[in-house]
């Protein structure tokens, strides 16, 4: 359920966990569910790809291709080809998702390229010849299910201009038709497809940022019409799984506004049958449900440390562990053993480490094998500082365990605070090498994002988009106060949506920073919210407001935005990444954000007079119209390499480390 309660802010399509690339040399793979990880002596790590079970069968990318084996044979060479993906004459494409039909006549798979966010769905006939039935462009998400007559569906959304308005169904082989199923009708929301954990139900999620609405479509009556659970209400959101004849909701609905797990029957799913199940503590992000047979399980984040609570659905006993204190981050599995409920642990710098809980034993257990060398020479902090409404505001620190004079050390400063979306603290290969060079990182959990729970978002949007500026300030201030840093030796990163807080602070404390980076920034708030025919835009009104018509939303954010706000002043050196043709951030706004900067600067060092040294302001342009390519070899070291010139550091020994990691 992590795709619904994690992904549909602007910066993510909503896309199932165990998305994967192919044994690739691409280290973002380190974030793929089902991503096997093996430390080598030298600190390498072995990208084993990912893997769909589905009967006796495995099926994953190996290579540019399309292929499964039998399960036991599974880390073997013996397998078979089901799909060439260069047939589809795509650039370097790679399987974002694998559906395997409910008795393997068919398999679904989704592909695309790095450089653009458009997929296409090829439908594969499992047979002595396997052969490709079916393609559909611009397909988000999909699932199959069968009907009364042993009959294969597909039910998929199609995606036109990011937006995921029409549901469609599809049958194959002699009965062939591909019809429109459902349109969403309000620009606002987009639909998602989600197959309950039982195989139950297929439901369509329909969604905004704040509210949402859920139809049952019946796994074995898939011709039947939908039924609805409950018709959307403003500011309620929910989000459904389904056990022995019980739906399972995760809503907000009542006091206090935030998640908690309700239940009712599956044939009264109206909201004033829904009984009150479990409820959460208070300062606690639900990142993901998972259902089994006689347990449920929550993955939770309180006070910024990672939970897993396991209610058993017998007694409603409830059992919450505490999971180690370096992990950030879940990465959940697909499984379907009803006895074990396996996951991953991860952090900006250690790969992800396995642990399954087995519900006989009523134990986590632990992945054994040779213990990653950064857990002994690195450090964790968490720490608070308090913003000027006095909320206090989490952080989590890194930094190496010998490090002497921290006050000298550089140090870098992630934000986002957008959404309600937690700051992505996946493993990243370069965060884990400026640590080991003496770096020190720290991520500043402020409000906008959604750490603490729905009210954590609800105090950093719309017109208090202001508070997670504040709480910025306040994170930076502590920390140079506590003895992280100093100014001149303090950068700060962000991408997407997270340029907002970062630009802003750029215009009102510059002089707390000396360098920054920006991938695909959100820099021309206004601007691009009073343009509707953006794609997004409509969608986004629940984030931002609507300067078009609500006159209060507009000039709350000319407090804000960082174009807007420019002006002649020394500013920090800013390295800005992005992309030719993104769809989600227009590239115009980004120019234009940088050519108005560049003049404020020299129309600053013409007052200043001889002897200033004007910031470095750099606009880097890739080509093609994917809108974050996190693992973007060039990005990486370009970014590297700016902070390390800005600084006066010598970068000798980090590109020396990086090449562990990443092949050149």
């Amino acid at each position: 359920m992590a795709r619904f309660l994690a992904g549909h802010g602007q910066d993510f399509l909503p896309i199932k966990q165990e998305n994967e690339k192919s044994l690739s040399e691409n280290m973002d793979a380190f974030e793929k569910v089902r991503t096997k990880l093996e430390t080598q002596p030298q600190e390498e790590y072995e990208i084993i790809n990912a893997e769909i079970k589905h009967g006796g069968f495995v099926y994953y990318q190996e290579g540019c291709c399309l292929v499964r084996s039998k399960d036991e044979e599974a880390d073997n060479d013996n397998y078979e080809v089901l799909f060439n993906l260069e047939e589809l004459k795509l650039e370097q494409p790679f399987i974002d998702c694998i559906r395997v039909a409910p008795d393997e006549k068919y398999v679904a798979a989704k592909i695309r390229t790095e450089d653009s966010e458009a997929s296409t769905c090829v439908v594969v006939k499992l047979s002595d010849q396997p052969v490709m039935e079916a393609s559909f462009p611009n397909v988000s998400s999909f699932e199959w299910v069968k009907d009364e007559e042993d009959e294969d569906v597909l039910f998929y959304t199609f995606q036109r201009n990011l937006r995921c308005h029409d549901v469609y169904r599809a049958t194959f082989g002699d009965n062939r038709r591909n019809e429109r199923f459902y349109t969403e009708k309000d620009p606002s929301f987009f639909v998602f497809l989600y197959l309950t954990k039982d195989s139950r139900f297929l439901t369509m999620n329909i969604m905004n940022k704040t509210t949402s609405e859920v139809w049952l479509i019946d796994g074995m009556s898939p011709w039947d019409p939908p039924v609805l659970i409950q018709k959307r209400i403003h500011g309620v959101l929910y989000y459904v799984e389904h056990r022995d004849d019980e739906l399972y909701i995760l809503t907000n609905v009542g006091e206090p506004t935030e998640f908690k797990l309700m239940r009712t029957a599956a044939d009264t799913p109206a909201i004033m049958n829904w009984d009150l199940f479990f409820t959460m503590k208070r300062n606690t992000k639900v990142v993901d449900l998972d259902m089994f047979k006689d347990h449920c399980v929550l993955f939770l984040k309180h006070s910024n440390l990672l939970y897993v609570n396991v209610i058993g659905l017998a007694d409603d006993s409830v059992r919450s562990l505490k999971l180690p204190p370096w992990a950030c981050g879940f990465i959940m599995d697909t499984n379907s053993d009803p006895k074990n409920c396996p996951f991953q642990l991860c952090s900006p710098i250690r790969p992800p480490k396995y642990y399954t809980y087995k519900f006989a034993e009523g134990k986590l257990f632990e992945e054994t094998g040779h213990e990653d060398p950064i857990t002994k020479t690195s450090r964790v902090l968490r720490i608070e500082a308090k913003s000027k409404d006095g909320k206090l505001v989490p952080m989590t620190i890194f930094h190496k365990t010998d490090s002497e004079d921290l006050q000298k050390k550089p140090l870098l400063v992630h934000v986002y605070g957008a959404y309600g979306m937690d700051l992505k603290m996946n493993f990243r290969p370069e965060r884990r090498v400026l640590v080991d060079d003496g770096w020190i990182l720290a991520y500043c959990h402020v409000r906008g994002g959604g750490e603490l729970g729905l009210q954590w978002h609800a105090d950093g949007r719309l017109t208090k988009k202001l508070n997670g500026l504040a709480d910025l300030e306040a994170c930076i201030k502590t920390l140079h106060g506590q003895g992280f840093s100093q100014p001149s030796l303090t950068t700060l990163t962000a991408f997407s949506a997270g340029g907002v807080l970062v630009g802003a602070l750029c215009n009102s404390n510059p002089e707390l920073l000396r360098a920054v980076t920006l991938e695909a920034p959100f820099l021309d708030v206004l601007n691009t919210m009073m343009d509707t025919t953006l794609p997004l835009t409509l969608e986004e009104l629940e984030e931002w407001g609507n300067p078009s018509s609500d006159e209060k939303h507009k000039n709350y954010i000319k407090r804000y935005c960082p174009y807007q706000n420019i002006k002649p002043k020394h500013y920090p050196s800013i390295h800005i990444t992005a992309y030719e043709n993104d769809e989600r951030v227009p590239l115009k706004g980004i120019v234009n954000y940088t050519e108005k900067l560049k003049e404020a600067i020299v129309e600053h060092a013409k007052d200043t007079g001889e002897g200033y040294q004007a910031p470095n302001i750099i606009l880097d342009i890739q080509p093609g119209g994917n809108h974050v390519i996190e693992d973007s070899h060039k990005k990486i070291t370009a970014q590297i390499k700016f902070l390390y010139e800005e600084l006066g550091l010598d970068s000798t020994s980090v590109f020396e480390n990086l090449k562990k990691y990443l092949k050149f």
